[in-house]
């Protein structure tokens, strides 16, 4: 089949091909020991063999997407933030598991291919390898005219991460009833109860503030990326301070805090002892949600946690901007108790 004919059926190889021309210059920012060769091959290559300094080396892998914060991000046609959620979203699992991120791979469906916005795309999704750490080595641009709309688009990310064997965050096995909690403190909703938020606010103008938001624009607060926690987490991982981490995702407080610990251990949480974001109380407002179903939905200000023996806090504090919000207990109900 011709190029041409190729084009009439709604895919166009020439705009491809301009992509890869623009992005090239952004993936060079993420390159970082390890990486082989360039951008346009088969596949991705990393060589392992460079990193000396592990003994027992585990890989560890995670994949994710945005959700459908995505809608609001062509709602608005601001596309350069996204990309960095959806690093966010794969290398934070990746350091929760106590693994340095290595590398990181996208995938980009289409309705139709346009350079200039992909590029956007492309560069939020350098920005966020670049503060993981990780080098973006590859990824996929898939054109499906006549399935999605011209200007919609949707991203998944791929990520491939290092650890020590010794050093894997095992939390069921490790946290104990004593241990402390300490919140790192969110970015904002980062990418997860979109479909919520997104009905809360669909007759509101975007473009407007909210009096909870100090004159900031809707918008600006929607899409403010999730945070990334690589390079201030994994130094403590490798000083052995951390027994565990929830990376608060979907599901809030209620489903993300019992993966870090055994069946027998509760979460005991302070509410008051970390300040709740202004996008929070809007939404629990304007959306007349219940305060306790918050906790289920959203990271309300804290997007990670981690349990720290007590007497490594002060180490942990002296590193680290973090708040005390609460203990582990023994299991005598629920999972998590929010105070």
């Amino acid at each position: 089949m011709s190029k041409n004919a190729y084009a009439k059926s709604g895919v166009d190889v020439e705009a491809g091909y301009e992509v890869v021309s623009r992005i090239k210059k952004h993936v060079k920012r993420t390159e970082r020991l390890g990486v082989l060769g360039g951008l346009g091959g088969f596949g991705g290559a990393f060589d392992l063999s460079v990193l000396k300094n592990y003994e027992e080396p585990v890989l560890i892998s995670g994949t994710d997407g945005v959700g459908t914060k995505l809608q609001l991000a062509i709602q608005a046609n601001k596309h350069n933030t996204i990309g960095i959620d959806c690093v966010a979203m794969c290398v934070n699992d990746i350091v929760a598991a106590g693994a340095e991120p290595l590398y990181f791979l996208d995938y980009l469906a289409v309705g139709k291919t346009q350079p200039e916005k992909l590029e956007q795309v492309v560069a939020g999704v350098a920005e966020g390898c670049v503060q993981a750490g990780a080098a973006l080595i590859g990824g996929e641009t898939a054109e499906h005219p006549g399935i999605m709309p011209v200007d919609d688009y949707d991203i998944a990310g791929f990520a491939v991460g290092i650890a020590e064997k010794s050093q894997l965050i095992d939390g069921e096995k490790n946290v104990a009833e004593g241990d402390v909690l300490l919140g790192l403190a969110s970015s904002g909703i980062h990418s997860n109860g979109y479909s919520l938020v997104r009905k809360v606010f669909k007759d509101f103008d975007l473009n407007e503030s909210l009096p909870e938001l100090d004159g900031k624009a809707l918008i600006e607060e929607l899409l403010t990326p999730t945070k990334i926690y690589v390079k201030e987490v994994l130094p403590l991982i490798q000083k052995g301070f951390i027994k565990g981490i929830a990376h608060i995702t979907g599901g809030g407080f209620q489903e993300n805090l019992p993966r870090m610990y055994g069946e027998d251990l509760a979460a005991e949480i302070q509410e008051g002892s970390w300040p709740i974001l202004p996008i929070f109380k809007a939404l629990e407002r304007i959306g007349e949600i219940k305060h306790g179903e918050m906790f289920e939905i959203f990271n309300m200000g804290l997007g990670m946690l981690l349990a720290v023996a007590p007497e490594n806090v002060a180490s942990v504090k002296a590193e680290l901007e973090v708040f005390e919000v609460g203990r582990m207990v023994k299991r005598s109900g629920e999972a998590v108790i929010i105070k």
